[in-house]
């Protein structure tokens, strides 16, 4: 694996990926240099299943909440910022329901868990989204709104 090449192409959307979560260019840049790190040490586990971008935005969410957690700051899933994209994401200001979207977010299978939180923790377009996976944007659009209606049906279910 080409670190350096690796590096380049992804640093800037992993660092704009960590500042939705951390909200500041200090932690962001710490964090987004510990996660190529972490990658580089653990690039015999990438299993090739997802892309690259995906791979280094799931080792930059754990990095994040990790951090978080030893710092003894730990943000309530539902007192971050979320970006407003829709009705769904509206109902994320209810203290419960996020709670509930993050726990179903969690269960959710591929690829619809990470194109929902690429759109919305990561405010990724969809042409950037269906780059990331290799695909096209009405792929992109598709996958998010199947994602976005799987939340929705299981939210039903579970009142």
């Amino acid at each position: 694996m080409d670190y350096e090449k690796l590096y380049n192409s992804y640093y800037m959307q992993v660092y704009s990926y960590v500042m939705t979560i951390m909200k500041d260019s200090y932690y962001a840049e710490d964090i987004t240099q510990e996660v190529f790190y972490k990658a580089m040490k653990s690039s015999g586990k990438f299993r090739k299943d997802s892309s690259e971008s995906t791979w280094l935005c799931a080792i930059a969410r754990n990095t994040c909440i990790d951090i978080l957690r030893k710092q003894k700051k730990y943000v309530q899933w539902d007192e971050m910022e979320i970006p407003n994209h829709e009705n769904i994401e509206q109902s994320l200001i209810d203290k419960n329901t996020a709670f509930q979207i993050y726990q179903l977010l969690h269960n959710m299978e591929e690829p619809y868990q990470k194109v929902f939180q690429l759109r919305i923790f990561g405010e990724l377009d969809f042409r950037e989204i269906g780059n990331i996976f290799g695909k096209t944007e009405s792929w992109a659009r598709v996958t998010y709104h199947r994602a976005k209606l799987k939340l929705q049906e299981r939210m039903k279910i579970d009142e």
